[in-house]
């Protein structure tokens, strides 16, 4: 008997073994399998928890994250977030994020996170424009960003008015401190509130494919929603990636971006198709109706991010659906190849070059500073080129526009924006220094108007030198033209508002109308 017990125990040791062997081979030498934790993979149980546990498996041992080409894995409302601090490959796998019962509207359902601790910078007082190196020894290679909660920029005017933002800076730095040029300081602090350096990961983490699909909440609510994928981690690569949307309704909530880049430097989106959300209204800050911009990618503090191939899934000229992209506090913002609705930088974009895309109904829309290209592109909308006037119409630097495509109904204005003096923004407001335009083709056939304009109107009020600005707008001190062609045969005209623009110095006559 005694034998028998002990041979019976073997075997159930033996099978248990197995047992484990089978549920932990992938996890050992990875890739780690969401199926190893749990997740069936069939459309409607849900698998948040799984998915949970199967990253942080991946994120202890180092390994690597692999879906199931087949599996269709369900994630419901529950307030938690994946973090992702490996590779992951969702390959062909499919993803429902279903928000009609949330417990948390405010996390999102995967962050990117590094390894890696902010580092908080002490004897740091001050900072000034296009400082070279602040006093501080690190680790590596890191992101600073800097804030001054005393001073107030990008006071926004209009329907969403507000009282500004607290002055943001972010620049890279090395590990003895020096600025990077291409990220150097541009505002002035003469106090510092916080800084902080983010260590910038030496390798790349990519996430790979997957398609995924959120069931929109549709209840009346005006906070914006997360439930998409943070990238809180320098050095990143998405590519491949699907995300649609259905299940919107006649009310809805606004999104703050399915992709939301937050605090990092050299990430890349590739080959990705995002989804335009449905827009909805709410009252603003001044009382009156205003819609609430939705984003699929939301770009903040942060530098050196590219899109590369990424295009809507729905059309980019649907008045129904918000801009897909907004952004914030960033430096050297680029689109490669892509077909979206708009680009729009809000509260300030240092740098930005726009080559081979396409943009629909919203346009270009721009607050910033430094150089931005626009290059071999079309753009389908009132303007060529919008400057946010909410924000001041301010670009304190140079655009230029290389043969380039527009595409206007309505006649057309190629720098658009409103800017009437009477406003403090928190900053000098400017017009481009120096406008080059060459090349474009400017295709007004469907314009009743006289012809397409250089320079909208952009304070009708300023028509002689009595006119007074309490904050003075400069306006552009350079134009360069090269080979700009109408379809309609009309002329460009320089503005409708000739005073205003009497001092600007214009190279390139107007050109002749092409046949």
């Amino acid at each position: 008997m005694k034998h028998n017990f002990l041979a019976g125990s073997a075997v159930l040791l033996l099978a248990l073994v197995f047992q484990v062997k089978a549920q932990t081979t992938s996890t050992a030498t990875g890739p780690v399998r969401y199926e190893d934790f749990g997740a069936k993979g069939d459309g409607k149980t849900d698998d948040f928890e799984a998915l949970v546990k199967a990253h942080e498996q991946a994120n202890k041992m180092g390994l690597s994250v692999k879906a199931s080409d087949t599996a269709t894995y369900f994630i419901g409302g529950g307030n938690r977030t994946i973090f992702v601090m490996t590779d992951t490959d969702f390959g062909k796998a499919k993803f429902i994020i279903d928000d009609t019962k949330l417990e948390n509207h405010r996390v999102n359902v995967f962050e990117i996170r590094s390894a890696l601790n902010p580092i908080k910078l002490s004897g740091i007082s001050s900072l000034s424009v296009g400082q070279r190196r602040i006093e501080a020894k690190l680790p590596g290679p890191c992101l600073v960003v800097a804030t001054d909660a005393s001073t107030k920029r990008f006071i926004r005017r209009g329907k969403n008015q507000n009282s500004g933002s607290q002055q943001t800076d972010v620049f890279l730095v090395d590990e003895q401190g020096n600025v990077d040029p291409k990220t150097a300081i541009i505002w002035e602090f003469k106090q510092v509130s916080r800084i902080e350096a983010l260590p910038v990961d030496k390798t790349r983490l990519t996430l790979r494919g997957g398609q995924f699909t959120t069931i929109a909440n549709s209840t009346e609510a005006s906070e914006y929603h997360a439930r998409g994928i943070k990238v809180g981690r320098s050095n990143v690569l998405i590519e491949g990636l699907e995300h649609r949307i259905t299940g919107e309704g006649k009310e809805g909530p606004p999104y703050s971006g399915f992709i939301n880049v937050s605090r990092c430097a050299n990430v890349t989106v590739k080959d990705t198709v995002v989804c335009g959300h449905k827009t909805y209204s709410k009252i603003g800050s001044a009382g009156s109706q205003v819609p609430m911009g939705s984003y699929d990618i939301s770009l903040g503090s942060s530098v050196n991010v590219a899109l590369v191939n990424v295009t809507q899934c729905n059309d980019i000229m649907d008045r129904s659906r918000w801009g897909v992209i907004g952004s914030n506090f960033c430096k050297n913002l680029s689109y490669e190849g892509c077909k979206l609705s708009r680009f729009d930088a809000h509260q300030g974009v240092v740098n930005a070059t726009i080559r081979n895309s396409t943009l629909g109904y919203m346009g270009l829309r721009l607050t910033g500073f430094g150089e931005f290209l626009i290059e071999n592109s079309t753009v389908q909308s009132g303007n060529f080129i919008s400057l946010r006037e909410d924000y001041g119409s301010t670009w304190k630097g140079n655009i230029t526009i290389r043969n380039c495509r527009f595409i206007s109904g309505q006649g057309g204005r190629i720098l658009d924006g409103s800017n009437d003096g009477q406003h403090d923004f928190g900053y000098t407001c400017y017009m481009p220094t120096r406008l080059v335009v060459d090349g474009l083709m400017i295709d007004d056939s469907k314009s009743s108007k006289k012809g397409p304009v250089l320079f909208g109107n952009f304070n009708p009020q300023f028509t002689s030198a009595a006119y007074k600005q309490p904050f003075p707008y400069a306006v552009t001190h350079e134009v360069v033209l090269k080979k700009i062609t109408t379809t309609s045969g009309k002329p460009l005209m320089i503005s409708d508002n000739d005073f205003m623009f009497k001092s600007v110095k214009v190279t390139g006559l107007p050109p002749a109308a092409a046949q």
